[in-house]
């Protein structure tokens, strides 16, 4: 039986043709040319700027991995996951690797939470019984991803501070608020979209307990430290707690909501992260170099892999600004939203945001610099703290799985892009209010 071409077909050709079409009329055609040639060179330079990241984070799950540290992570949330992914099961390394990537969005660390999401995409298509086709597991993951559950939009914090406003990290609440509404209606629709559409098959699943009887040499490779390596790696805790408590002495007096105190909480975070894993992997009897080295060439060739996607999704998305496209789409939709008090200026926010991340980053920035303690300067910012650059997360995700039937993530995504900005209006209004 034929299948059916998902959404991203119809949406990627709509946005290249619709763009052609307005540049005929709005005199753009080269723009819409340049657009496309360097909207594709964008998309390389960017994938090939994830290479180190991806290898180093790779790297780095390999190492908690082989720890047995996902096991353990996964057990702690087993009964939340198993609810929300039935098709996955409970001891799958990628329960953890999702778990870990959703912490990473949680606390701001984009550049953590993406090679986690795209480990934990690789376990998922280890259960895919048909290669190429999203299953539901991946559907909903995709789906919470794009509705960005984020604690510390430091971003967006960082730029209000920039501009002068009065209260920086008043934008904490509102995008919470909204990031929790989006992340539901993400988690909603992704079930009962799920249950409209075909059942998929689960591809056969050795538990642990078995790979491990068959494999027993893998265990031989696993010599934790003597004595003296403990006392080392406890020598070295110790020093770095000293460290901490001479820099909060030693610091200047500061509120614990100002943009400087999490600032700095955010940039001690991955060292630490980066530590942590390491330390267990090693006290666990991992060779940690070998083994991160091995993780790190996993992603070497995954940043390879997605550029063809990445290059697809950039391109339509460049000719669809440089044709005119998205100010008709603005003019259009303005009357409505007004109606619902959403201001027309936000609209450029709402719709650049599932498309290009930058795009949508430089024009909050703009409207927050022009009036940093305005309504529409905290609208903006609650939007662009509370949702996700939907097409981009779903190029890099499935591109690196070799994705090509979607099936309904992409329409899940949006709807919590949507429920995003809508939630984000409304909280506005009360909180403003």
């Amino acid at each position: 039986m034929k299948q059916k071409p998902s959404a991203i077909n119809i949406i990627w050709l709509s946005m290249v043709l619709i763009a052609t079409v307005t540049a005929a009329y709005t005199g753009r055609m080269d723009e819409v040319t340049k657009a496309s040639f360097e909207s594709a060179k964008d998309a390389v330079t960017l994938a090939i700027g994830l290479i180190g990241p991806m290898a180093l984070w790779l790297g780095i799950m390999k190492v908690a991995e082989a720890g047995g540290l996902l096991r353990l992570v996964a057990r702690w949330v087993r009964p939340v996951m198993v609810r929300l992914f039935p098709d996955v099961p409970h001891d799958h390394p990628a329960m953890s690797a999702m778990i870990m990537n959703m912490a990473a969005n949680a606390l701001g660390l984009g550049n953590a939470a993406t090679p986690m999401g795209i480990k934990a995409m690789q376990e998922l298509d280890k259960l895919a019984a048909e290669k190429g086709t999203a299953t539901n597991a991946m559907c909903l993951f995709l789906a919470i991803n794009t509705s960005s559950v984020t604690l510390l939009p430091l971003g967006v914090i960082t730029v209000r501070a920039a501009a002068n406003a009065a209260s920086p990290a008043e934008v904490l609440v509102p995008s919470l608020i909204a990031t929790c509404g989006s992340t539901l209606v993400a988690i909603v629709m992704a079930k009962l979209l799920a249950g409209r559409q075909e059942a998929l098959q689960v591809a056969p699943y050795e538990k642990a307990g078995d790979i491990e009887q068959k494999s027993g040499e893998q265990g031989a490779d696993l010599l934790p430290p003597g004595p003296g390596g403990r006392v080392f790696i406890w020598l070295l805790i110790a020093a770095f707690v000293g460290g901490v408590i001479y820099q909060w002495q030693n610091a200047p007096p500061v509120s614990l909501n100002s943009v400087d105190t999490m600032n700095a909480i955010t940039s001690w975070l991955i060292p630490v992260l980066i530590s942590v894993l390491l330390i267990f992997g090693y006290l666990r009897g991992v060779k940690i170099y070998e083994t991160l080295t091995d993780g790190a060439k996993e992603g070497f060739s995954t940043a390879v892999r997605i550029i063809p996607f990445m290059v697809a999704i950039f391109v339509a998305i460049g000719m669809f600004r440089a044709s005119g496209a998205m100010d008709i789409l603005i003019r259009v939709f303005s009357p409505l939203t007004e109606a619902v008090g959403m201001p027309a200026e936000a609209l450029a926010v709402a719709f650049m945001r599932p498309l290009s991340g930058s795009g949508s980053f430089a024009i909050m920035s703009e409207i927050v610099n022009q009036d940093p303690d305005s309504f529409l300067a905290l609208l903006v910012s609650t939007m662009q703290g509370s949702t996700e650059t939907t097409f981009y997360v779903l190029a890099v995700y499935f591109g690196s799985v070799g994705i090509r039937r979607t099936r309904h993530a992409l329409p899940a995504a949006l709807c919590a892009d949507a429920a995003g900005i809508i939630a984000s209006v409304a909280v506005c209004h009360l909180w403003a209010g």
